[in-house]
């Protein structure tokens, strides 16, 4: 049934309405703060599915959505903002690639080379990028509800994703539409009082990465592989947390920055603890 307010009452009603978001937003921002993860402090990598964290473990990173905290350990939540997650039968994720909003995925360029039903995100004019923003802030809500502290955006090099084929041409941004939307992810994050951090992309400086979008800390996988962990670390000092995924790079890494930083290797998949693909050590 219909009902009908009289016009002061209307008045009344969006004024008070307006007082308390007002309200909540001044409470929000006087309150909201973010700390960093540690500085060397031994981490694994989850975002495959959580399960126990070997003993010793300070830092663990989770899925957004299926993920948990881990009770005592600082927590890190896992965002694919620049790419669209593959669809999964039976799943209903807003980072799904048929759940982001059409005209912000760019399809006719196929998925990526590497990683099938990833799909990447149009952030190639201002308004593209804001629309992914607010698309990717519910997501973040979820993690600063859950209780993590920290936050990763992945694929932040995604202006790279189709160098060396036919389609590198095609792709309709590059690395400062990249840092823009940054800018807008990390401030989000900040918001809601979760530390940003950087994943991959060593072609950042100190200036771009810390002062200009605001990150807080890296993820850096396969630092030790291709012999470029000394880009983050000059950014970050020891707050970088490495995953190699085969043996070669593990030694390298541990060999040049595993007094200083976090390294680890695991299988590509990231499995859980007990399946037959799982590999974890640290140094």
């Amino acid at each position: 049934m219909r009902m009908w307010c009289s016009p002061l009452r209307v008045v009344v009603q969006v004024l008070a309405a307006a007082i308390a978001v007002c309200g909540a937003a001044a409470g929000t921002a006087a309150t909201r703060t973010w700390t960093a993860p540690a500085a060397n402090a031994t981490f694994d990598y989850q975002i495959g599915g959580d399960y126990r964290p070997p003993a010793g473990t300070r830092v663990v990173i989770r899925d957004w959505l299926d993920g948990r905290p881990a009770r005592g350990l600082y927590s890190i939540c896992y965002v694919n903002a620049y790419q669209t997650q593959p669809d999964e039968s039976g799943a209903n994720r807003r980072d799904e690639q048929s759940n982001w909003p059409r005209d912000l995925v760019l399809r006719d360029l196929g998925d990526d080379p590497n990683w099938g039903g990833e799909y990447l995100v149009d952030i190639s004019s201002a308004d593209k990028r804001r629309r992914a923003a607010a698309w990717v802030a519910p997501m973040l809500d979820t993690c600063a509800r859950k209780g993590f502290r920290g936050v990763e955006f992945d694929n932040l090099d995604s202006w790279t994703r189709f160098d060396d084929t036919p389609l590198a041409s095609r792709v309709p941004f590059e690395r400062r539409e990249a840092i823009e939307y940054a800018k807008l992810l990390a401030r989000a994050a900040h918001r809601r009082g979760l530390a940003a951090g950087q994943k991959n992309a060593p072609q950042l400086d100190k200036q771009t990465s810390r002062t200009l979008i605001g990150f807080d800390f890296a993820i850096a996988e396969e630092c030790g592989r291709y012999r470029e962990c000394s880009r983050y670390t000059s950014i970050f000092g020891g707050r970088v947390f490495d995953v190699e995924y085969d043996d070669a790079g593990y030694r390298n890494a541990c060999g040049s920055v595993g007094a200083r930083i976090a390294v680890i290797r695991r299988d590509l998949n990231v499995t859980r603890s007990g399946s037959s693909t799982y590999r974890y050590k640290a140094c």
